[in-house]
């Protein structure tokens, strides 16, 4: 049941993508041993937590229930890193590329929901969620240039 006159089903994809990156990012934490990246992997798992707080709020208004779902794509993504992992002698870079591939697909997702009309709010924390992806999304991609 929707309880306003918007489609924010968009707004419910995006939650389900940074879900899969909260859980994508814990993953990487727990086989990794080196605390800068820990430490950067930890920073974007809080943005990522605050972006779904941020949004659920208007799934709920909307709804009347959370969105817990994650998304298959990147769910995919973190099962083949898991696997590349295994044969791969470089593990931190394994997972840094596709860490920063998950974040293409936050930036992707935030891009498309952008182009969607929805409440003016919804709008501007959108846009504020964006700048924020997009620190996690340069950081992720600088250390896989480092790490290459």
């Amino acid at each position: 049941m929707n309880n306003s006159n918007y489609d924010l089903s968009h707004v419910e994809h995006l939650i389900k993508v940074l879900n899969s990156g909260i859980d994508f990012y814990g993953e990487a934490k727990s086989k990794l041993d080196n605390h800068e990246l820990i430490r950067i992997f930890d920073q974007n798992l809080t943005e990522k937590h605050k972006a779904v707080t941020e949004l659920q709020n208007y799934v709920m208004a909307d709804k009347g229930e959370p969105e817990q779902d994650s998304a298959l794509s990147v769910e995919l993504r973190a099962a083949y890193t898991k696997v590349l992992a295994l044969v791969s002698s470089d593990t931190e870079h394994t997972y840094i590329s596709q860490l920063e591939e998950v974040e293409d697909k936050v930036l992707e997702a935030i891009d498309k929901s952008l182009k969607n009309v929805m409440p003016p709010q919804l709008k501007e924390t959108l846009l504020r969620i964006q700048i924020r992806m997009q620190v996690c999304h340069d950081d992720m991609k600088h250390l896989q240039e480092v790490t290459a």
